[in-house]
């Protein structure tokens, strides 16, 4: 349990500091378009497009294909969570038509224009996640230990570093940091609000995980939803409802990016017309679908993208794009932000985005690509692809 707590404190920081170098890259982008004169009016500025003004076109492409594959399983993945938790309220369906039933559900988002109407959503979302998360902490603290419960924690590196990948995933969830900056009227102000969200996040993320691993030990390395193991109550109800809601809007949230590179790529982005947008749209929701069916596994899946796409997306590529970006003098000299002195300037921000690179190189995307690739094999070899309800009782699924 100390390891995991360590992780989640060192990965917040880690995830913090990449959210400050892609604010600051975004800011710099669009200082040097606005100097050219460039209208950004009816344009929604995306990750991809500040690595092409600012490093050119393999830069651009490694970073819409890195961003884009995670936005689009970052969207599959809240999918399959929302059949894993409406399941634990109602089991007379089984996940894979609950995950048909939510897929219609979530391609309504298409009829959403941007992230400017996500910013009463996106505070509801957080209400609700606060519930969940001392929800669980309460519940489990009520509900004491299980019968013979052991806390071994996970007995091979295999489980060892899915789980550090896990949270890896968890604190790297700033994809679309560019996009959500955009729709702020003072995006300087993003990365402050970013680490103050971040310690808000440790203030749910460590109790709730704290009591339950108490409570229940080794029983979560067989259940990767931790509301299956509480017994059935309203309160419990409550959260499960309060999360598919919160899921949706996360579903939203991480779609919204493809929807606008859709609209890019087809040329309609810049068009006034919401329903003809909307019916574009459609199209990317389709694959969302289709690999929620096929790949149903709750938990390996937050792993196996957290090593293979989030430690370059999210890590590896914004801490490269800073150093390169500013790695000529006149360019340092005309940095729209310069580093803070308190971190070292820029001897220090060099330093430490060298760490970054190679811990996630080594750790995230060498050891985590690994295990969680190891790990998923073994769901798709002890389940099957398309299968029709991802760990529930035998007598149900």
């Amino acid at each position: 349990m100390l390891s995991g707590i360590l992780f989640q404190l060192f990965y917040g920081i880690m995830g913090s500091w990449t959210a400050y170098l892609i604010s600051v890259l975004y800011v710099e982008y669009r200082t040097r378009k606005e100097r050219e004169k460039v209208d950004f009016r009816n344009h929604v500025i995306q990750w991809f497009e500040v690595l092409d003004g600012l490093l050119g076109k393999h830069w651009r492409n490694a970073g819409l294909f890195f961003n884009c594959t995670f936005l689009l399983f970052g969207s599959v993945i809240q999918l399959i969570a929302c059949a894993s938790n409406i399941y634990y309220i109602n089991d007379n369906l089984d996940k894979r038509t609950w995950t048909y039933i939510f897929g219609a559900c979530c391609a309504t988002t298409v009829f959403i224009p941007s992230f400017h109407n996500y910013r009463i959503w996106s505070f509801l979302g957080l209400m609700m996640t606060t519930y969940t998360a001392w929800y669980l902490t309460i519940a489990s603290l009520i509900h004491g230990q299980v019968e013979g419960v052991k806390h071994s924690g996970p007995a091979k590196m295999v489980l060892y570093f899915t789980g550090a990948t896990n949270i890896l995933y968890t604190f790297g969830g700033h994809a679309v940091t560019v996009e959500i900056m955009h729709a702020m009227w003072k995006p300087q102000k993003f990365k402050l609000i970013y680490l103050i969200a971040t310690l808000y996040v440790l203030t749910l993320t460590l109790p709730s995980a704290s009591a339950v691993y108490w409570a229940f030990g080794d029983l979560l390395l067989t259940h990767s939803n931790a509301l299956s193991l509480l017994p059935r109550t309203g309160f419990r109800d409550i959260a499960v409802v309060l999360m598919l809601i919160h899921q949706f809007i996360t579903f939203g949230f991480a779609c919204t990016p493809l929807y606008f590179v859709w609209e890019k790529f087809i040329r309609v982005h810049e068009t006034k017309s919401m329903l003809k947008r909307a019916l574009t749209r459609l199209p990317v929701v389709i694959p969302i679908w289709f690999l929620a069916i096929i790949f149903p596994f709750f938990g390996p899946i937050n792993s196996t993208v957290g090593s293979l796409l989030v430690s370059f997306t999210v890590y590896i590529i914004p801490a490269l794009a800073h150093m390169i970006t500013f790695s000529s003098a006149p360019a340092r000299e005309n940095a729209v932000e310069r580093p803070p002195s308190f971190l070292g300037g820029w001897v220090g921000h060099y330093c430490i985005n060298t760490f970054v690179v190679v811990w996630v190189l080594v750790v995230g995307f060498g050891f985590g690509g690994w295990a969680s690739m190891l790990n998923f094999i073994r769901q798709i070899d002890s389940f099957g692809l398309f299968t029709k309800c991802y760990q529930c009782p035998t007598h149900k699924a």
